[in-house]
Protein backbone atom coordinates (compact mmCIF):
# COMPACT_ATOMS: atom_id res chain seq x y z
CA UNK A 1 0.00 0.00 0.00
CA UNK A 2 1.38 3.24 -1.02
CA UNK A 3 2.21 5.90 1.91
CA UNK A 4 1.34 8.84 -0.16
CA UNK A 5 4.28 10.99 0.87
CA UNK A 6 5.77 12.95 -1.88
CA UNK A 7 9.12 14.32 -0.50
CA UNK A 8 11.30 17.07 -1.86
CA UNK A 9 14.57 15.82 -2.64
CA UNK A 10 17.29 18.59 -1.62
CA UNK A 11 20.47 19.15 0.17
CA UNK A 12 20.45 21.97 2.86
CA UNK A 13 23.34 24.52 3.59
CA UNK A 14 23.15 25.00 7.50
CA UNK A 15 26.40 27.19 8.06
CA UNK A 16 25.98 29.50 10.62
CA UNK A 17 21.60 29.09 10.89
CA UNK A 18 20.67 28.62 14.34
CA UNK A 19 19.32 24.60 14.57
CA UNK A 20 17.72 23.29 18.03
CA UNK A 21 17.44 20.07 19.13
CA UNK A 22 15.93 18.43 22.01
CA UNK A 23 16.92 15.89 23.96
CA UNK A 24 20.73 14.64 24.71
CA UNK A 25 20.29 11.00 24.42
CA UNK A 26 22.19 8.46 22.34
CA UNK A 27 19.84 9.68 19.66
CA UNK A 28 20.11 12.99 19.97
CA UNK A 29 23.73 13.20 19.54
CA UNK A 30 23.82 11.31 16.01
CA UNK A 31 22.06 13.98 15.05
CA UNK A 32 23.77 16.47 16.65
CA UNK A 33 26.88 15.40 15.28
CA UNK A 34 25.15 15.62 11.74
CA UNK A 35 24.42 19.22 12.48
CA UNK A 36 28.05 20.76 13.96
CA UNK A 37 29.15 18.91 11.15
CA UNK A 38 27.53 20.70 8.87
CA UNK A 39 28.51 24.09 10.54
CA UNK A 40 24.85 24.69 12.01
CA UNK A 41 24.76 26.81 15.30
CA UNK A 42 23.60 24.29 17.35
CA UNK A 43 21.56 24.79 20.57
CA UNK A 44 20.81 21.45 22.75
CA UNK A 45 17.95 21.76 25.45
CA UNK A 46 18.18 18.77 28.21
CA UNK A 47 18.21 18.41 31.43
CA UNK A 48 20.80 15.79 31.33
CA UNK A 49 23.21 14.77 28.18
CA UNK A 50 25.47 12.30 27.40
CA UNK A 51 29.14 12.86 27.95
CA UNK A 52 29.95 13.56 23.75
CA UNK A 53 27.72 16.53 24.57
CA UNK A 54 28.92 17.56 27.14
CA UNK A 55 31.86 17.52 25.50
CA UNK A 56 30.85 19.42 22.55
CA UNK A 57 29.68 21.68 24.56
CA UNK A 58 32.75 22.71 26.47
CA UNK A 59 34.56 23.13 23.46
CA UNK A 60 31.99 25.61 22.74
CA UNK A 61 30.75 23.77 19.77
CA UNK A 62 27.30 23.61 20.64
CA UNK A 63 25.48 25.53 23.84
CA UNK A 64 23.67 23.23 26.20
CA UNK A 65 20.43 24.66 28.01
CA UNK A 66 20.66 22.21 30.84
CA UNK A 67 16.71 22.35 31.76
CA UNK A 68 13.22 21.36 29.92
CA UNK A 69 12.32 22.32 26.92
CA UNK A 70 10.06 25.32 26.92
CA UNK A 71 8.33 26.72 23.39
CA UNK A 72 10.72 29.75 24.01
CA UNK A 73 13.68 28.14 22.46
CA UNK A 74 12.53 27.62 19.57
CA UNK A 75 12.58 31.65 19.06
CA UNK A 76 15.29 32.63 16.14
CA UNK A 77 15.42 29.08 14.88
CA UNK A 78 15.62 28.12 11.12
CA UNK A 79 15.29 24.05 12.14
CA UNK A 80 14.52 22.16 15.18
CA UNK A 81 14.61 18.26 16.10
CA UNK A 82 12.87 16.41 18.75
CA UNK A 83 14.85 13.54 20.11
CA UNK A 84 14.14 12.60 23.57
CA UNK A 85 12.84 9.54 24.59
CA UNK A 86 9.51 11.05 26.02
CA UNK A 87 7.02 10.50 23.01
CA UNK A 88 4.50 13.97 24.66
CA UNK A 89 7.75 16.48 24.59
CA UNK A 90 8.28 15.39 21.08
CA UNK A 91 5.16 16.10 20.00
CA UNK A 92 5.22 19.11 22.31
CA UNK A 93 8.11 20.51 20.59
CA UNK A 94 6.65 19.45 16.78
CA UNK A 95 3.63 21.47 17.45
CA UNK A 96 4.92 24.85 18.78
CA UNK A 97 7.55 24.51 15.72
CA UNK A 98 4.81 24.13 13.74
CA UNK A 99 3.08 27.33 14.80
CA UNK A 100 5.98 28.97 14.07
CA UNK A 101 6.69 27.58 10.46
CA UNK A 102 9.75 26.10 11.17
CA UNK A 103 10.93 22.69 10.05
CA UNK A 104 10.84 20.09 12.62
CA UNK A 105 11.72 16.39 12.95
CA UNK A 106 10.06 13.76 15.74
CA UNK A 107 12.63 11.31 15.98
CA UNK A 108 11.18 7.56 14.63
CA UNK A 109 7.54 9.51 14.74
CA UNK A 110 7.24 10.02 10.55
CA UNK A 111 3.39 11.93 11.28
CA UNK A 112 5.63 14.22 13.22
CA UNK A 113 8.24 14.90 10.64
CA UNK A 114 8.37 17.78 8.32
CA UNK A 115 11.72 16.42 6.82
CA UNK A 116 13.67 13.11 7.17
CA UNK A 117 17.34 11.84 7.75
CA UNK A 118 18.39 10.30 5.11
CA UNK A 119 21.49 6.99 5.25
CA UNK A 120 23.73 9.40 3.47
CA UNK A 121 27.09 7.98 1.87
CA UNK A 122 29.90 9.87 1.91
CA UNK A 123 32.68 10.77 -0.58
CA UNK A 124 33.91 14.14 -0.08
CA UNK A 125 31.90 16.57 -1.58
CA UNK A 126 29.87 14.26 -2.70
CA UNK A 127 26.81 12.80 -1.01
CA UNK A 128 24.23 10.41 -1.96
CA UNK A 129 21.46 10.48 0.60
CA UNK A 130 18.21 7.49 0.60
CA UNK A 131 15.06 7.91 2.26
CA UNK A 132 12.32 5.22 2.98
CA UNK A 133 9.91 8.31 3.93
CA UNK A 134 10.35 7.04 7.61
CA UNK A 135 8.95 3.45 6.12
CA UNK A 136 11.77 1.25 6.52
CA UNK A 137 15.28 3.50 8.32
CA UNK A 138 16.53 -0.48 8.10
CA UNK A 139 15.86 -0.67 4.14
CA UNK A 140 17.84 2.51 3.69
CA UNK A 141 20.72 1.91 6.00
CA UNK A 142 21.05 -1.73 3.79
CA UNK A 143 21.40 0.45 0.77
CA UNK A 144 23.78 2.85 2.40
CA UNK A 145 26.00 -0.41 3.50
CA UNK A 146 25.66 -1.35 -0.26
CA UNK A 147 26.43 1.34 -2.04
CA UNK A 148 29.41 2.61 0.15
CA UNK A 149 31.02 -0.75 -0.50
CA UNK A 150 30.78 0.14 -4.35
CA UNK A 151 32.15 3.11 -3.79
CA UNK A 152 36.06 3.85 -4.54
CA UNK A 153 37.31 5.80 -1.59
CA UNK A 154 39.32 7.79 -3.69
CA UNK A 155 36.62 9.26 -4.84
CA UNK A 156 35.98 12.64 -3.36
CA UNK A 157 39.17 13.53 -3.60
CA UNK A 158 38.82 12.80 -7.86
CA UNK A 159 35.60 15.25 -7.43
CA UNK A 160 37.51 17.94 -6.16
CA UNK A 161 40.34 18.05 -8.74
CA UNK A 162 36.85 17.89 -11.41
CA UNK A 163 35.10 20.53 -9.62
CA UNK A 164 38.04 22.90 -10.37
CA UNK A 165 39.21 21.71 -13.62
CA UNK A 166 35.38 22.66 -14.29
CA UNK A 167 35.72 26.04 -12.54
CA UNK A 168 38.82 26.85 -14.62
CA UNK A 169 37.03 26.27 -17.94
CA UNK A 170 33.86 28.10 -16.86
CA UNK A 171 36.13 31.22 -16.04
CA UNK A 172 38.28 30.78 -19.64
CA UNK A 173 35.49 29.85 -22.12
CA UNK A 174 32.45 31.77 -22.76
CA UNK A 175 28.94 30.12 -22.77
CA UNK A 176 28.56 28.00 -25.54
CA UNK A 177 26.66 24.32 -26.26
CA UNK A 178 30.37 23.32 -26.66
CA UNK A 179 31.49 24.36 -23.38
CA UNK A 180 28.31 22.69 -22.09
CA UNK A 181 29.49 19.25 -24.07
CA UNK A 182 32.82 19.81 -22.67
CA UNK A 183 31.52 19.89 -19.56
CA UNK A 184 29.44 16.97 -19.23
CA UNK A 185 32.66 14.84 -20.30
CA UNK A 186 34.69 16.01 -16.85
CA UNK A 187 32.48 13.02 -15.19
CA UNK A 188 34.41 10.77 -17.42
CA UNK A 189 38.19 12.27 -16.76
CA UNK A 190 40.67 11.10 -15.23
CA UNK A 191 42.11 13.70 -13.60
CA UNK A 192 45.19 14.51 -11.37
CA UNK A 193 45.64 17.56 -9.02
CA UNK A 194 49.16 18.70 -11.14
CA UNK A 195 48.36 21.53 -13.69
CA UNK A 196 50.38 19.57 -16.11
CA UNK A 197 47.95 16.27 -15.99
CA UNK A 198 47.52 15.20 -19.03
CA UNK A 199 43.68 14.73 -18.43
CA UNK A 200 43.84 18.28 -17.28
CA UNK A 201 45.64 19.66 -20.38
CA UNK A 202 43.18 17.62 -22.45
CA UNK A 203 39.82 18.65 -20.98
CA UNK A 204 40.99 22.24 -21.48
CA UNK A 205 42.13 21.66 -25.24
CA UNK A 206 38.97 19.61 -25.98
CA UNK A 207 36.87 23.05 -24.53
CA UNK A 208 39.37 25.40 -26.17
CA UNK A 209 38.75 23.43 -29.85
CA UNK A 210 35.04 23.07 -29.18
CA UNK A 211 34.57 26.99 -28.23
CA UNK A 212 36.53 27.90 -31.19
CA UNK A 213 34.81 25.52 -33.45
CA UNK A 214 31.96 26.95 -32.40
CA UNK A 215 33.21 30.59 -32.86
CA UNK A 216 34.15 29.54 -36.16
CA UNK A 217 30.60 28.40 -37.45
CA UNK A 218 28.77 31.48 -35.96
CA UNK A 219 31.06 33.93 -37.83
CA UNK A 220 30.52 31.84 -41.25
CA UNK A 221 26.87 31.83 -40.65
CA UNK A 222 26.84 35.42 -40.40
CA UNK A 223 28.59 35.54 -43.53
CA UNK A 224 26.48 34.03 -45.60
CA UNK A 225 23.11 35.88 -44.32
Amino acid sequence: MMSGTNLFPMFLKLAGRRCLVVGAGGIATAKIGSLVESGARVTVVAPWALEEVREWAEAKSIEWIEREFRASDLDGVFLAIAATSRVYVNHEVFAEASKRNILCNAVDDPPNCDFYFGAVVRRGDLQIAISTAGESPALAQRLQREIDERLDPSLGAWLGTVGQLRREILADYPASEARKGALRQLAHVQACESAECPARRAARRDARRAANAELTASASDKVRR
